[in-house]
């Protein structure tokens, strides 16, 4: 066991305001994945055809302006297939969804780049976290852009988008989480402690990263829309591997363009990866990690669970909108609880 050197970057009203900021960072992650989710699940992302930066912060105020927005999204095939008979009513009852999610988007950005530029220019910002903070903003500003490639996807050919760029999209989302989260914990005052075995570091990053795993293999579901295919648990069509598992040539295209092969995938991982986090959570406590560590391995543990409950039931129930969004919530939640875990496990006993 070694002990880790006290933080100076830990303690003073600096390193305060920079971990209010990074907090706010991970809320606002958590509340545009949540919202980006509703925008799935009612089939709501495609309704707004065109990217307008600034002058699409403004909703439409006539009827002519509503008009031609309603005319310009039965345009695109998603119009002709799963919103097909839609009204002027209930493309507004769209449009509205996916206008707030570009609206809380817009939102994030800022809640990321301004605080940044004011501590910054206030000097509160440490030279070895420079770089780090300076990717947060550029990385949110990197996902508006991916969030539009995404729609596009899905406005020519498709009536769905990509669920490789939906993916993506959700990809970028979780590494901007990590990377305040971490951040974060690093800025956590915290005294000399025994830090972890190696083996408890190494276990708790793969489990960190077959999470990750976990809710990336969730994207492809969604963008497949693959949770309806078959909704028992745990046989799919009456089998362990379900009939039409291998219908696509590759196994890579089979992999992740075979909705059917990806929902059998999502269910292994997660209760492979639900099952690990259940055993790290027995094993926490019994030698290799302190006090502190081994509740936060727990809470990964119990976070898990839920989430894994989580996702039967919506399995079983066809993915009704409010367990869709609860079980994309704690998916997150169990990634952000591991990254602490792992930090945790890594750096020692923080302080309160």
């Amino acid at each position: 066991m070694t002990t880790p050197a006290p933080d100076p970057t830990a303690a003073g009203p600096d390193a305060r305001a920079l971990r209010r900021w990074l907090i706010a960072c991970v809320v606002a992650v958590f509340l545009a994945v949540m919202v980006g989710g509703i925008t799935r699940l009612t089939e709501s992302g495609l309704s707004i055809t065109e990217w307008r930066p600034v002058s699409g912060v403004l909703p439409p105020t006539t009827e002519a302006g509503w008009r031609d927005a309603y005319e310009a999204f039965l345009r695109i095939p998603q119009a002709q297939t799963t919103h097909l008979g839609i009204t002027l009513e209930g493309f507004k009852r769209i449009f509205w969804w996916e206008w707030f999610h570009r609206i809380l988007a817009r939102g994030v950005g800022l809640v990321f780049a301004i605080p940044y530029l004011w501590l910054l220019w206030r000097g509160a910002i440490p030279r070895g976290l420079r770089l780090r903070l300076a990717a947060l903003p550029a990385l949110t500003l990197a996902q508006g852009a991916l969030g539009w490639y995404m729609v596009q996807s899905g406005l020519a050919v498709r009536s769905s988008v990509s669920a490789y760029r939906l993916t993506a999209h959700l990809a970028l989302a979780l590494a901007i989480l990590v990377v305040a989260l971490w951040t974060y914990a690093d800025l956590r005052p915290r005294a000399p402690g025994p830090t972890a075995d190696r083996g408890w570091r190494w276990a708790m990053l793969a489990l960190t990263v077959a999470i990750g795993t976990t809710i990336l293999s969730g994207g492809f579901v969604a963008g497949l829309r693959a949770g309806t295919i078959f909704n028992t648990f745990p046989l799919m069509g009456g089998a362990i591997v379900p009939p039409g598992y291998a219908q696509l040539g590759g196994w890579w295209i089979n992999a992740l363009e075979n909705p059917v092969a990806a929902q059998f995938h999502h269910r292994v991982l997660a209760l492979c990866t639900g099952t690990a986090a259940l055993l790290a959570a027995w094993r926490a406590g019994r030698g290799g990690i302190d006090a502190e560590a081994a509740r936060a391995v727990r809470l990964v543990g119990g976070v898990a669970i839920v989430q894994v409950l989580l996702g039967i039931a919506t399995l079983l129930l066809a993915v009704p909108l409010l367990l869709g969004v609860l079980h994309q919530f704690t998916g997150v939640a169990a990634l952000g609880a591991s990254v602490l875990a792992l930090h945790r496990v890594r750096e020692g006993v923080p302080v309160r």
